[in-house]
């Protein structure tokens, strides 16, 4: 490995080489094992003489920090750190400078579990262990033999085939009206949120988002200067005549409501598009997980219903897939496509396409669509086991209606509870699920919890709601 020393200042050269090294393995940036540059080849890039080297190895060997061995070279000794040095933390500076106050306002997610849990409903995760990796494996693979330099132009829209391939399955599942050519890839629907904010909010820009709501999204809009207004949500969705008169965009969450799970009705739809139409607004459509549907009737987007080019449509595959692919998309209006590709051209570039190719032959090959029956099965049973069980605590909690996503979300009957202690308590009693509350940006009228069904087995629910009746309040 590479080991900067410092010789700008004069004095003696082998005192500083000695000193830099035996720092360095003090501090931990040479761990114990870590071998250190051959005597040649750091005189080499120091431009001494080697001896000069030799001999502040050779102190260090002596104080035990290196030791030599023949054959493999000079290594950072196992006893070298045996006093403790080797729990010293090496950080940057303090600093003199502070962020905007607005990035020292606590973002409002949800505190870790406590240790010990035993069982996870925690909201917003699917289940890696149903993803078919050794089908994804032989796709990247795959890419990485073939890959082609023209994968790589900088278009500001995202790798071809899988914009096509998302097109077609917008197409088919969802009945979005859009081509490749209409399509953006983004790392994850938090950028394309974020790129709608960089064409469309300045300083002062009204943003309306549901209350309760997505948080992350809300504090995006406000790192951009926009005036950050939260919208009541009722059991059909955001409530259109509350809307501000000035709102320059409307955030929501229709097809499974961000966090109560509801469905926004067909009429509150095209309320809500009349109303953008009138008020020359933009609708952002975040349909982050409507792929699991555990209802025959279908769930329209707005973009299908959009005969004015009002709605950007935002989507992922990190519910569907896994998070950690870092895959969404947006499709917009044509007056706005050539403005977000810039934004995007001058931030993130094309990402992983690697990544981007494999995922386009994932859904060539017809492996999402049949992952996502595969998923739905398993999800659908543990929802029905999940209800099943929060049906034993009628007189305490009350299920909000939702027909899709990977969570449901329960009011307390009893609003004078705290829903942030009956969390922290759940967690100690080893359940991990989510208060209802933070997820507000004005006073929440109401308490409540959220819980997933994406990382729990249906066998498992049945302690898990025991578990958790331990730390509900009594009637």
């Amino acid at each position: 490995m590479d080991i900067h020393v410092s010789l700008d200042s004069p004095g003696d050269r082998t005192a500083r080489i000695y000193t830099a090294l035996r720092e360095a393995i003090l501090d931990g940036r040479l761990a114990r094992g870590d071998r250190v540059p051959a005597t040649r080849d750091l005189a080499q890039q120091l431009g001494v003489a080697r001896g000069t080297v030799t001999s502040a190895y050779d102190r260090l060997v002596a104080e035990g920090f290196l030791e030599s061995r023949t054959g493999s070279g000079t290594f950072v000794s196992e006893v070298a750190l045996a006093t403790g040095a080797e729990d010293r933390e090496r950080r940057a500076r303090s600093g003199a400078v502070q962020p905007l106050e607005l990035w020292l306002t606590p973002g409002g997610e949800p505190e870790r579990p406590l240790d010990g849990r035993v069982h996870d409903l925690y909201a917003g995760l699917p289940d890696r262990r149903l993803f078919p990796l050794e089908v994804w494996r032989r796709l990247v693979s795959t890419q990485l033999r073939r890959s082609r330099l023209e994968d790589l132009t900088y278009v500001g829209r995202g790798h071809r085939r899988l914009r096509d391939e998302v097109a077609r399955h917008l197409g088919l599942a969802r009945s979005v009206v859009c081509s490749g050519e209409d399509v953006i890839v983004t790392v994850g629907a938090q950028q394309a949120i974020d790129l709608v904010a960089r064409v469309l909010v300045e300083p002062g820009t009204v943003v309306a988002v549901e209350d309760p709501g997505y948080t992350a999204a809300r504090r995006l809009f406000a790192t951009h200067r926009a005036v950050v207004r939260g919208i009541p949500v009722d059991r059909e969705g955001l409530v259109v005549d509350a809307l501000p008169d000035d709102a320059r965009i409307v955030y929501v969450t229709p097809s499974h409501q961000f966090p109560t799970g509801v469905a926004m009705t067909l009429s509150r739809r095209a309320a809500l598009l009349r109303w953008a139409v009138d008020h020359d607004a933009v609708i952002l459509e975040d349909d982050y997980d409507s792929e699991f549907r555990f209802s025959d009737r279908p769930l329209e987007p707005l973009q299908s219903l959009d005969r004015e080019g009002r709605v950007i449509y935002v989507g992922t595959f990190s519910k569907s897939l896994l998070p950690s692919l870092r895959v969404g998309y947006l499709v917009a209006p044509l007056s706005l496509q050539p403005a977000l590709r810039e934004a995007k051209r001058v931030s993130m570039w094309e990402g992983d396409v690697v990544t981007h190719g494999a995922l386009a032959d994932f859904i060539a090959e017809g492996h999402h669509a049949a992952h996502v029956r595969r998923a739905s099965r398993v999800y659908g049973e543990r929802r029905r086991r999940l209800l099943a069980e929060l049906s034993r605590f009628d007189d305490v909690l009350e299920v909000v209606p939702s027909v899709a996503g990977l969570h449901v979300c329960v009011h307390f009957r009893d609003q004078s509870v705290d829903d942030r202690s009956i969390a922290a308590a759940a967690a100690r009693h080893g359940v991990r699920t989510e208060a209802l509350t933070p997820r507000y940006l004005e006073q929440p009228p109401v308490q409540g919890l959220v819980m997933g069904i994406g990382t729990i087995e249906a066998d498992a629910i049945p302690d898990a709601a025991r578990r958790l009746g331990r730390a509900l309040p009594r009637p």
